[in-house]
């Protein structure tokens, strides 16, 4: 895990209040590489159950209050996902700063993961559509690897994004998935 050192970093814990999961909406898109971003926040308002306060569905996203963090998840489609994180960042009164966006990266390898803070897109279109909606890309990322280590020869994110997510692989993500919602920096927010 690689949290870069930016301004207030140490401080995670209490910059975020928001941590938001990009994927695809719909029984098609369910399971695959994708919507890692959003599994993980369903996975981390799941492990808060015990502080769950109230689960609730939006126009543009549903979400869980846990404690001082509230877990929600994008009901838009991957590249029209900057609707959805501004519309949950303006309903809770947020800044910026204040929010994660959990997304999957093609750059990094599955079973791995990053931390990263006022970065570009890498490419990616949900969040290059989320820095066009909040007009900064001053906010936090949780990138999680999704790019198969076994490859000899590197093939375009497009050609597996979509594919559904491999037994043993969905292995890999819950025990990173555990790792990230228990790690000091992330935990308890």
């Amino acid at each position: 895990m690689d949290l870069q050192s930016k301004p207030g970093s140490k401080n995670l814990k209490k910059r975020i209040k928001l941590l938001i999961g990009l994927g695809n909406p719909g029984i098609d898109y369910q399971d695959t590489y994708h919507n890692v971003g959003a599994d993980f926040a369903d996975f981390f308002a799941g492990q808060n159950k015990e502080k769950e306060t109230r689960i609730k569905s939006a126009k543009l996203f549903e979400y869980s209050a846990a404690g001082n963090l509230i877990a929600a998840k994008s009901l838009t489609f991957m590249n029209e996902s900057g609707s959805a994180v501004k519309a949950a960042m303006t309903a809770f009164k947020l800044k910026p700063r204040e929010i994660m966006i959990a997304h999957d990266d093609s750059d990094l390898f599955l079973g791995k993961s990053k931390f990263s803070f006022g970065r570009g897109t890498g490419g990616h279109k949900g969040i290059e559509n989320a820095i066009k909606a909040l007009r900064t890309k001053d906010f936090w990322r949780l990138r999680i690897g999704i790019r198969p280590p076994e490859e000899k020869i590197r093939a375009k994110a497009g050609s597996f994004v979509l594919k559904k997510i491999k037994p043993g692989d969905k292995k890999i993500l819950e025990s990173l998935f555990r790792e990230i919602a228990k790690d000091g920096k992330f935990s308890g927010i």
